[in-house]
């Protein structure tokens, strides 16, 4: 597994742990392989992606593009992009009464779900793939 990971702004987790944790669920979710680049950015930098790419024109936490979904790069080592405002994070973190670190890595663990498929639009697969997050996070903040 190749993580890269690119700052744009301060806060977050470190490089290491972030590395800990794309390892820690690529040897849980076989889908989960390849090269990922995660990038730490702020409301500003992630309010202009989330406009163009989902129409929506407000910060978010986090944003995922599998770059399996494109034609070109179906049979590549490239597994997708990661995007998550530090400012949108910290925000969540006092509003859900929990560390920054906690919330840091669910929304990581969120985004890495996403580009393997997993999605919280049916109730079902929402279930599914949140009861997973928190149980990887749980062993995840063991290690971190």
């Amino acid at each position: 597994m190749n993580v890269i990971v690119n700052r744009l702004n301060k806060g977050g987790l470190s490089t290491v742990q972030i590395k800990k944790i794309v390892e820690f669920l690529s040897k849980n979710e076989r889908k989960i392989k390849g090269e990922v680049e995660i990038n730490i950015i702020g409301n500003k930098e992630i309010k202009k992606i989330n406009k163009v790419y989902r129409g929506i024109d407000s910060p978010t936490d986090v944003l995922s593009f599998a770059w399996q979904e494109e034609k070109s790069l179906k049979n590549s080592n490239f597994l997708g992009q990661i995007y998550l405002s530090v400012q949108r994070i910290k925000t969540q973190s006092k509003e859900y009464k929990v560390s920054e670190k906690e919330e840091f890595s669910r929304m990581l663990i969120h985004g890495l779900m996403h580009l393997v498929g997993f999605d919280h639009q049916k109730e079902g697969e929402a279930k599914k793939m949140f009861q997973k997050q928190e149980g990887y996070l749980k062993e995840i903040l063991k290690m971190i």
